[in-house]
Parts: structure tokens; C-alpha cells; sequence
């Protein structure tokens, strides 16, 4: 077969950034008041969740002096839902992974699968939330706002989501993606976070929004009554910097890697545009991608490969690290249950491309719409083929900084990561 010939190319993003990241989170924590709100003696449920954002130890550990400097008695607990396959240990697991740590963050963790039902939705289902959390004088979300691989509309992922699917637990998180399916989490966060805020003790939140390149761009103290208002005005920032691929049509996606760090469903589907249907785009998704093949999974995933069934083709050794129990475990309760199915799956990556380029159609395979990325987030420099040259030449925001070259397969039929090519 003639591969495609790639060329490698930057791209431009917007790049805010916080420079000082202990100094910002205390000056957030300061304008919603929570020095006059939390007193001495008083404990703080601060959570911590289970997505590979920039910095989060630090933003975390942060939060965790200004209330120590209250003489208050802050604890981290993990608002994740049914990730770390819904155990403790697990949970505490995917702390560590992000270096949520107590000597870290100088503060005790506190872990449990126990939930306390608060109220009752007014959809007819029961409110869950952590009972070391309810138990709290004081509860601050902290979490990234951008754009859910599931959820539409004015809220999906972040300080709201968390209040609900991530202190819910498994038991909480189980009804919700239920709910999800016939109401829409607008409808959800709308009718039940009033609910939550009134029994929870909720102080607020740190909002933290990240630039194109996985950077901390943002982070702003949010006070409990404004998070229905203020969150969906962030998530139109955080849809403006997101990265994504550099062209709408796409014939193969090459994936060094996926995973829960990542996103959510291992890709994220605002990148892949699969965001409403499994194996196809629609109208309403900004690529459309053909086929995707993905060679590997992130050790922070701990073989957690939610959004495997996303792919046509991977390689062998991804599906044998892939934990089975904890794919179906997420699975389930988010109620996507195709996204554990593993799809096709090849010892290489010679192999597996030869496959893939054999189902695209009519186009020969070397001059096909090739695009090879490390994963959905790392998009700043990627490999494209030879049929995007014309148009990258001609595009302000993309730099073309290796010109056209062979796929480097070594002798077993492997390639490397896109990441350690000449041109990063």
C-alpha cells in the first residue's frame, strides 16, 4: 500500500494564562467572600475530581491555605461519580494520579462511597450527595468548564455537573444520566441545583477555564447564587480557546492515545465530532471524521477505556490494557453502553492503517485526508497529509513547519509517538 505522506503543522491558539496560580485562587476565594463566610474552627469539603486539568494540585493545595489561614479545617473528598470503578480505593487512585495528595495539598482526604439523599428531585428521583461533604460547615466545587462529549445546551461540564453527577457518587451519578437521557442535564441543573445549594452548604466555586494549549487560562471564584448564571457564560469562553482539528473533513483520525485524563469518553467528541451519533458526524458537529484508529491508553486512566466503542480500528495491546470491569462500570451508569465495545483491533500500526485506508472509498490511500494527533487535547502540532498542503499554505492560523515525508514505520510495522517527530 501507498501511505500518505505527512507534513507537520502548528497551530494557533488563543493563549491567556494565569500567570500566579496560588495568588489567583486566593484573590477569588477572597471576592466571594468566603473569608467572612467560613469561621474558625469550621470544616471545608473542597472537591476534587477526576479529569487531567493543568494545575489542578496546585489550585487545590492552594484553596487548602486560604482556609487553613482562616484557622478553618478544610479536607479534600473525591467528586467523581462512578470513576476508579466506583470504589474507594480507586477513587483515591485517581487523586494521586493528578498529585491530589494530602502531603500535596497539606490536607486530609477524606473518601467514601457513602451519600446521604438530601431531597427529592422534582422529576421524581432522589437527590444524592457525599456524606462527608454534607456533613461539611462548607462545600467548594472546583472544575474546569468546557464543552461535555454528551450534554448539550447552556450547561455540560463543569461546577454544576460536579455538584451533582461527582458528589453524587455512583448512586447519584446513576440517576442523573438516567434522568439525562428524558429531561437534558439544562432541565437537571435548573430544577435540582437550587435543591443542593439550599441543603448542602454550598460556599461556591473555582471555575478554571484552559487555553488551547492544556494551559491554566482562567480561574474564577463563583458564589453559590450566581453558578446558574455565571457557569454558561464561562463555557462560551472555554468554547472559544478549546483546540481542535485543523480541517471540517477527515477520511482517518490517528490517536496515539485516549483516556478518562483526557476526556471524559476518552476522545473528546467536540474534537472527533461524534457527539451525537457513535460512528458518524452530523449537521451539528464542527469535523467529520470517516474512521479513527487509536493506539494506546493513558496509565492515568488506570484501564479505564470509556470511548473505545468511539473507534473503528485500535491496536491489540490497548485492548488488552483496557480494564473490563471499570470500562462497564462507567459505562453503565453514564448509559452509553456502546462506548466499552472494543472495536477491531491489529498487533500494529502498519497493519492497522492498511485496514483502515481500505474502507474509506474510491480515494487512494496516499491521497487520502490523513490527520495524526497525540490525542484530543494535545492539538497545538499535528501530522497531516499531503492532500491538506494546498490548504495549509494558505492558512494565517496554521504553520507548516515539516514539510511532506514517509510515514516512519519501523521494522516491526510500529510508528512512534507523534509527539517525539522532528518539528516538537
Amino acid at each position: 500500500m501507498q501511505f500518505p505522506r505527512t507534513f507537520r503543522v502548528k497551530q494557533r491558539f488563543d493563549a491567556e494564562r494565569v500567570n500566579d496560580i496560588s495568588a489567583t485562587v486566593q484573590d477569588e476565594l477572597t471576592k466571594i467572600g468566603a473569608g467572612e463566610k467560613v469561621r474558625a474552627g469550621q470544616s471545608v469539603a473542597i472537591a476534587g475530581g477526576s479529569r487531567g486539568i493543568a494545575n489542578i494540585a496546585e489550585i487545590l493545595a492552594a484553596a487548602v491555605e486560604f482556609f487553613l489561614r482562616l484557622d478553618a479545617k478544610p479536607f479534600i473528598f473525591p467528586a467523581m461519580g462512578s470513576h476508579g470503578g466506583a470504589t474507594v480505593e480507586g477513587q483515591l487512585h485517581v487523586l494521586e494520579t493528578y498529585g491530589i495528595t494530602e502531603p500535596r495539598c497539606g490536607c486530609e482526604i477524606r473518601a467514601s462511597m457513602d451519600t446521604v439523599s438530601v431531597a427529592e428531585s422534582p422529576d421524581g428521583y432522589p437527590i444524592h450527595f457525599d456524606k462527608n461533604a454534607f456533613q461539611a460547615d462548607h462545600v467548594l466545587a472546583c472544575n474546569r468548564i468546557k464543552l461535555h462529549t454528551d450534554f448539550h445546551g447552556r450547561v455540560q461540564s463543569g461546577l454544576l455537573k460536579m455538584l451533582l453527577i461527582g458528589c453524587g457518587k455512583r448512586n447519584g451519578a446513576n440517576f442523573y444520566h438516567r434522568a439525562t437521557e428524558e429531561y437534558g442535564f439544562d432541565h437537571m441543573a435548573e430544577s435540582n441545583i437550587p435543591l443542593v445549594l439550599a441543603k448542602c452548604h454550598v460556599l461556591g466555586g473555582l471555575a478554571i477555564v484552559e487555553n488551547g494549549y492544556e494551559e491554566t487560562g482562567l480561574i474564577e471564584g463563583i458564589a453559590a447564587k450566581q453558578l446558574i448564571e455565571r457557569e454558561p457564560e464561562l463555557l462560551e469562553i472555554s468554547k472559544q480557546w478549546m483546540p481542535k482539528l485543523p480541517f471540517e473533513e477527515c477520511d482517518i483520525l490517528l490517536l496515539d492515545e485516549m483516556g478518562k485524563d483526557i476526556s471524559g469518553t476518552g476522545m473528546d467528541t467536540n474534537v472527533i465530532g461524534r457527539k451525537y451519533h457513535e460512528h458518524a458526524s452530523d449537521a451539528r458537529d464542527s469535523s467529520r471524521v470517516k474512521r479513527i484508529a487509536v493506539r494506546g491508553l493513558t496509565a492515568q486512566s488506570h484501564g479505564n477505556a470509556t470511548g473505545i466503542g468511539f473507534s473503528e480500528f485500535c491496536l491489540s495491546s490497548l485492548v488488552e490494557n483496557m480494564d473490563v470491569a471499570s470500562t462497564r462500570m462507567n459505562c453503565l451508569t453514564s448509559g452509553r453502553v456502546v462506548l466499552a465495545t472494543p472495536p477491531m483491533d491489529f498487533l500494529n500500526d502498519k497493519e492497522m492503517l492498511t485496514a483502515a485506508l481500505n474502507t474509506i472509498g474510491l480515494c487512494p490511500p496516499d491521497q487520502s485526508r490523513f490527520i495524526w494527533a497525540h490525542n484530543t487535547l494535545d492539538l497545538a502540532e499535528i501530522e497531516c497529509s499531503q492532500a491538506y498542503l494546498d490548504e495549509a499554505r494558505n492558512r494565517d492560523d496554521l504553520e507548516i513547519i515539516v514539510e511532506p515525508r514517509e510515514l516512519p514505520f519501523d521494522e516491526a510495522g510500529h510508528l512512534p509517538l507523534v509527539t517525539s517527530l522532528n518539528g516538537r
